[in-house]
Formats: structure tokens, sequence, C-alpha cells
């Protein structure tokens, strides 16, 4: 009789993200974009991803990473940005379960240390294309218009783009 395999808890799940991510990711927004991207790509359980201000985001998925915190999974510090407000820092103590040629690790290493607003871009613009938009670009010009100047929309496109060429179980949308 085949083993039945329960999936991992939510907690359990957002650590490995962070350890198979180096052991440590800048930022809330940042863990939220590589997450959703981790999902989209069939790399990643569903965490249950809405849009909101900044993009892609799953309240599971923040109730997972304060779970991990309580179980000693990860921690998370806390820094005052440049600009006034708080930004976070995620850890964990465990080395990668990733293979290092695995698509999950390769998908990794391109988003871990990409620009956090072009990260957002990119995974706003598959979040659109995921729920059917005709030009998830422009949408996202339209709702980030602020962020979306000074060359970081091509940048973002140009991420998307080498996120998207990398085999993974669901392709990400190829609409750079």
């Amino acid at each position: 009789m085949a083993e039945l395999r329960r999936p991992k808890p939510g907690n359990e799940r957002v650590a490995e993200i962070v350890r198979d991510a180096g052991g440590k990711i800048v930022g809330r927004t940042r863990l939220q974009k590589i997450t959703y991207l981790l999902q989209l790509a069939g790399l990643e359980q569903d965490f249950g991803f809405e849009y909101r201000h900044y993009g892609p985001y799953s309240d599971g998925l923040a109730l997972a990473v304060q779970d991990a915190q309580l179980l000693g999974l990860l921690t998370e510090d806390e820094h005052e940005a440049a600009w006034g407000g708080v930004y976070s820092i995620y850890r964990t103590k465990d080395p990668s379960t990733s293979k290092p040629s695995s698509a999950r690790a390769r998908l990794l290493r391109e988003v871990v240390d990409a620009s956090s607003i072009e990260l957002e871009l990119a995974a706003t613009a598959a979040y659109f294309a995921e729920h059917g938009f005709a030009d998830p670009w422009a949408e996202t010009a339209v709702r980030k218009p602020d962020k979306a100047q000074e060359g970081r929309l091509e940048r973002a496109r140009e991420l998307l783009g080498r996120l998207s060429r990398i085999e993974t179980p669901r392709p990400l949308p190829s609409i750079t």
C-alpha cells in the first residue's frame, strides 16, 4: 500500500522558502512576492493569494510566518528604513533543502536579490496575467504609476522573462 503524504503545515513551508533562498530574505513584501511566484510556478502549495496595494498578498502566508517564528523555525528582525518605515529580515539556521540545480533553487537565486520594486512589478503583472487581464503590464503601470517609472517596468519584464525560461511544473506567464 502506498504511503499517504500529508502536506506540510504553512509554518514549515515558509521556513523552507527562507532556507532555500539562502537562509535570509529581506522584506515582508519580498517574501510575499517570492512565495507567490513559487506557487504560480507549481513549486509551492497554495497559500491563497489576492490582489492588494503591493500586489499579490496572502493572509495565510502572513499567519504562517508568525507561526514559524513562534515555533522557532524562523526569526524576524525589524529595522528602520531610511525613509522612516520598518522592514523585516527573515532568517533560518538550517541549510537549504533544495538541490542547487532544481527549478526552485534557480527561481530563488533569480529573485532573492532582485530589486524589491521590480520583483513587486513582475509578480503583479504575473498575477494579472493569471487572472485574465488582456494587458497585464498596462494594468500594472496603471495601478502602480509611481513604481512603474525610470525603467523599472522594463527591468521587471526582463526579470519575469528570465523566470519564465526556468522549466517549472507550471510555466510562469510569458508576457514579456
